[in-house]
């Protein structure tokens, strides 16, 4: 892809969307690091649904630490992989009280470092919370890098590396959002919506899907 095209879609995804944001609710770095903790093979719907929940009783590293892994699990039953989650949220809470004031560090290592926090994890709250411009690539960001052609890899690394050197820095920041919410709602694993998709002629992908006479009625993404 010339750099051209590339400033071409990212152009377009601002403009259409200029203040993206995660669709995760949160109100400080903790909050953010613990519901994507909690998002790893969940919707971020049912993400919220357990949060909302959770932060109403423990939203504080102090709080949930005193909740512990029995008292975490409750909140997040319904969330795959709740009992693993349950014990790193209570951990990670621990840890933080003990390493770090009680605070979320700012440091890559330092997130690394927490249990349960991976590369991407790290990479959504150093983007999110903190503004740091990098890239957490998911299988939505995986995908669509791919797909579109921004950026060719067999893994998410490969993909983040290439996404970060090539992406133009006045985008790098909301690129993150911007792929993940495209990858959401247009550029789908199964069917993505190319009749609608706002940079569909500069995309890279030979098998777009035509428009039916249900799907072209609907309404366009705003």
């Amino acid at each position: 892809m010339t750099p051209q095209r590339r400033r071409a879609i990212f152009c377009r995804l601002q403009k259409l969307d200029p203040e993206p944001r995660t669709e995760l609710a949160y109100t400080t770095p903790f909050e953010l690091l613990v519901a994507v903790m909690l998002s790893a093979q969940a919707n971020d719907k049912s993400v919220n649904e357990a949060t909302a929940r959770l932060f109403a009783a423990a939203a504080t590293p102090a709080a949930l630490a005193a909740l512990g892994e029995s008292g975490i699990q409750p909140y997040i039953r319904r969330i795959g992989l709740f009992r693993t989650k349950a014990r790193n949220l209570a951990a990670t809470a621990q840890i933080l009280l003990e390493r770090h004031g009680g605070e979320v560090p700012r440091e890559r290592k330092a997130l690394e470092a927490l249990p349960g926090v991976g590369r991407k994890t790290a990479s959504v709250v150093l983007n999110t919370a903190f503004g740091h411009p990098v890239i957490g690539v998911d299988t939505h960001i995986f995908r669509v890098a791919n797909r579109v052609g921004l950026a060719r890899g067999k893994t998410p690394r490969a993909v983040e590396d290439q996404l970060t050197r090539t992406t133009p820095t006045q985008f790098l920041h909301q690129a993150h959002h911007w792929l993940i919410l495209h990858g959401r709602y247009i550029c789908k694993a199964r069917r993505p919506e190319c009749w609608r998709c706002p940079i569909a002629d500069l995309c890279a992908y030979p098998d777009k899907t035509p428009a039916t006479r249900s799907a072209a009625a609907r309404p366009k993404q705003t």
